[in-house]
């Protein structure tokens, strides 16, 4: 065997040193998770946010949010419990939002707040066993998931891919956010495609204006950075690959999920019935004050009841093993 290969992530070797970590705790945590959704344990609350942030006082003009600013606005919009994302990527926000401030800032409210961890490829040292060291240490810091992964590379980039195959052994959701400048792809999104194709054992969540532009059949690929209005085209790659893949699902979070519902009104109602079990509800809240349109527009749909709580909090539960 070759340095290089010796050197390349092995994936039965960091399913055996991340099950060691772990203690058995994915096992433990899905039965805990059906054990307090049968007991009605869970917070209060109408909804499970899948994707917000927690941001700090670095940049003039942005305002932050704190952990007790998050908290509050959640009991105001009955929003249970939130997946806390971090920025670790250079394109990803003003500054970067490390993984060790998301844990540490969560670490006392983690019955309603939920961490995510990422990391970024091009990094020197993250190849090979070194990923696997990574995740071990985040797995016990608390993480339960990869994202928001905003990295300025093509999403089917070699060292994406290492990524995504770690979070496969794990079983692990994987939130990317697409567009012309980070997660690249084409129309029709063949890079996810074989993102998913190499790690089908990770649930990977769909986010941003080169995924929800997808919605609708794209042409040109300046599309995927934008907010297409008008009804929406047959053959987006979404539902294709919603129809193929059990393991990608919808974040509807920010303006980009919003847009693609509410662009075509009816397609969206009958596309959030038809996808239900694939949907998850999410604001992309990161501000004091800021203004989130998804509580509304979906009260507005009024959807079947089994739909309400499959978008609103069941499959984010069921993913996140709560």
């Amino acid at each position: 065997m070759s340095d290089q290969s010796r050197d390349r992530f092995s994936r039965r070797g960091f399913h055996r040193r991340a099950m060691a970590a772990l203690g058995g705790a994915l096992a433990d945590g899905l039965v805990q998770g059906a054990a307090r959704a049968a007991a009605g344990q869970h917070p209060a609350g109408k909804y499970v946010d899948i994707h917000v942030h927690l941001t700090q006082d670095w940049v003039a003009g942005q305002a932050p949010l704190s952990t007790e600013a998050l908290l509050g606005w959640m009991d105001e919009r009955q929003v249970a419990e939130a997946v806390v994302l971090p920025l670790v990527s250079p394109e990803s926000w003003h500054y970067m939002v490390s993984n060790d401030w998301v844990f540490d800032q969560t670490r006392a409210h983690r019955d309603r707040l939920i961490p995510f961890c990422d990391i970024d490829p091009r990094a020197t040292y993250v190849k090979g066993k070194a990923i696997g060291r990574m995740l071990d240490r985040y797995i016990e810091a608390g993480a339960k998931g990869l994202g928001e992964h905003k990295c300025g590379t093509p999403i089917d980039d070699a060292g994406n891919l290492d990524i995504f195959r770690a979070c496969s052994d794990l079983k692990w959701p994987v939130l990317l956010h697409m567009d012309t400048v980070r997660n690249t792809d084409e129309p029709g999104l063949p890079g996810l495609e074989r993102a998913l194709q190499a790690a089908p054992g990770a649930t990977f969540i769909g986010h941003a204006t080169g995924w929800w532009s997808s919605i609708s059949a794209v042409s040109d690929r300046k599309e995927l950075g934008g907010y297409p209005t008008g009804p929406v085209k047959p053959g987006g790659a979404v539902d294709r690959l919603m129809e193929k893949y059990p393991n990608i699902y919808g974040d509807l979070s920010a303006g980009s999920g919003l847009n693609a519902i509410s662009r075509d009104p009816d397609f969206g109602r009958e596309f959030l019935i038809r996808r239900a079990d694939r949907l998850l509800f999410g604001t992309d809240y990161l501000a004091e004050g800021q203004q989130v349109g998804q509580f509304e527009f979906l009260d507005r749909l009024d959807l079947p009841a089994d739909v309400q709580a499959k978008i609103f909090r069941d499959n984010a539960r069921r993913i996140l093993n709560r």
